[in-house]
């Protein structure tokens, strides 16, 4: 069973920066066989898909994050990054990641990683 756990929240001020890992928990490498993505959800809000990367290596951005996150994989590590630039106060979610599927399928969702930007 994959067991997802995100890292690298925080509190940060508006214009600041924040980097995200996800590791996985699982004998051998998920990456590579899955398009992952990271999702976040705000307070009474759905969650909502704002980055992914395929297996191949492209990259594809939500509207209101694009030029400012950058998602990236190390397939060794089993893990999956999020560089977020120039936060707003409406990036503040708990974010996720899990793998990106045509038919919604997900892996267990982890705990999440609370970000919050504010001044």
């Amino acid at each position: 069973q994959v067991q997802l756990v995100e890292s690298g929240g925080g509190l940060v001020q508006p214009g600041g920066s924040l980097r995200l890992s996800c590791a996985a928990s699982v004998s051998g490498n998920i990456f590579n066989v899955n398009a992952m993505g990271w999702y976040r959800q705000a307070p009474g809000q759905q969650r909502e898909l704002v980055a992914y990367i395929t297996v191949s290596g492209s990259t594809n951005y939500a509207d209101p994050v694009k030029g400012r996150f950058t998602i990236s994989r190390d397939n060794a590590k089993n893990t999956v990054y999020l560089q977020m630039n120039s936060l707003k106060p409406e990036d503040t979610a708990v974010y996720y990641c899990n793998k990106v599927t045509s038919n919604g399928g997900r892996y267990n969702w982890g705990q999440g990683t609370q970000v919050t930007v504010s001044s």
